[in-house]
């Protein structure tokens, strides 16, 4: 199913019932196409008048992108809604799936049947409409391992990024060879834009054959050239 306001706006009423005592304000629910996440609660924060931070003007958005179950869907609000909780009580946990984030979480699951995760882990098909559509350029770096591995990486188009995740990996002595690209294969789009030395294991033939009409760059390690 794809959420509508009217429907999570009364879940929301039901489970704040249910679950959270009724102690949570009505909050304005979003509906957003996003490509990187189900739910999310969002806030402001500003000082509180004992010195520790204050969180206001809630909302939660919900992302119609991908069709669900009704269960997942009702998982997804009810998921935002431990982070509400948290945030409005100004609660202390170690990060933001903290213990005490998973303590909620595994007491309604095991309470009310439920099966909340911290991560969204969807079918194929799922995880495909959850992919941008449109074409975008990417930098895209190939590492080959001396063990016979293909990694690839989507890099930021910054040029001091480029390069210091170049050289970074360049000294690994597990890799036999990095190799820079510019593509606009929606392929690509799946995976993260960042400098993180971690690399995504794929298969070295179908990365190249998204690759086949890629601009191949060239790096000495201090600059940059294209082919074309």
């Amino acid at each position: 199913m794809i959420a509508t306001i009217p429907y999570m706006e009364r879940k929301f009423g039901e489970f704040n019932k249910l679950m959270f005592d009724g102690k949570l304000p009505k909050i304005p629910i979003v509906l957003t196409d996003a490509k990187t996440f189900l739910g999310k609660c969002v806030y402001r924060q500003r000082m509180g008048r004992d010195g520790k931070p204050e969180y206001y003007d809630f909302k939660l958005r919900i992302n119609t992108r991908v069709d669900l179950p009704e269960n997942e869907v009702e998982d997804t609000l009810i998921h935002e809604m431990i982070h509400y909780y948290i945030a409005l009580n100004r609660l202390e946990d170690a990060s933001t799936h903290g213990p005490l984030f998973i303590h909620i979480m595994n007491s309604i699951n095991k309470k009310y049947g439920r099966h909340l995760a911290v991560r969204f882990k969807g079918t194929a098909e799922q995880n495909e409409q959850l992919v941008d559509k449109k074409q975008h350029y990417h930098v895209v770096a190939v590492v080959k391992f001396h063990d016979g591995k293909t990694g690839i990486k989507v890099l930021p188009r910054v040029l001091t990024s480029i390069l210091k995740y170049y050289n970074a990996v360049s000294t690994v002595k597990e890799v036999a060879s990095i190799r820079l690209f510019m593509s606009n294969d929606i392929f690509f789009n799946r995976f993260p834009n960042s400098s993180a030395l971690k690399v995504h294991f794929q298969e070295e033939s179908e990365v190249m054959g998204h690759l086949k009409d890629a601009e191949t760059l060239i790096c000495d390690g201090k600059s940059i050239k294209r082919t074309r």
